[in-house]
């Protein structure tokens, strides 16, 4: 009996090595596995602060633009230097550029995921019945001629020149959205 005992003994640990193999074998693809998925989320959460970044930045850019078109509706000879319209008077070449900034105020919103597409076509056609936007756009129609075609902006502006289109045609519908379809997002 004791010669079985001690060939049960090698068998049962030749079983619990291999055992002990296996398991390690599958807890290191386990572990590989949980190693895999850590990088991943590594990699997700350096995706979020990336596009943090670059939100603060546009943040950024964008207050700096908004200090100089406050300085320049405050100081009308700064605001020849700023503006391109020919032919206006301080006051409207103020307003201007007010109107401008509230564009530019819209179009950060949505660059940064404060709303959405519908929303921001929503909020564009409001400030399109807006006697002052009006004229603004007709002004400023070849600066955006000059926007590559792929550009937020430049699709944008094609959105508001939709919307225009659909306000001259039927001025009572104005909070009727057309199909624009929303650009991809940068």
């Amino acid at each position: 009996m004791p010669i079985r005992n001690s060939a049960a003994r090698s068998i049962g640990s030749a079983v619990v090595a291999r055992l002990a193999r296996m398991r390690s074998s599958f807890s290191g693809g386990t572990r590989r596995r949980s190693q895999d998925e850590f990088l991943a989320e590594l990699l997700r959460q350096l995706a979020r602060v990336a596009e943090g970044i670059h939100h603060a930045n546009l943040i950024q850019e964008y207050r700096i633009t908004m200090e100089q078109m406050d300085r320049t509706i405050d100081d009308p000879s700064l605001a020849d230097a700023r503006s391109t319209l020919d032919g206006v008077s301080e006051a409207k070449r103020r307003q201007m550029i007010f109107a401008n900034r509230q564009y530019a105020s819209l179009l950060l919103a949505y660059r940064i995921g404060t709303f959405g597409w519908m929303e921001l076509l929503g909020h564009l056609r409001v400030f399109c019945r807006n006697s002052l936007f009006i004229e603004y756009w007709d002004r400023t129609r070849e600066h955006r001629r000059s926007l590559p075609v792929d550009s937020l902006e430049r699709r944008v502006g094609e959105a508001v020149d939709v919307i225009m289109e659909e306000l001259a045609d039927d001025p009572d519908e104005w909070w009727v959205v057309g199909p624009v379809e929303e650009p991809p997002r940068p």
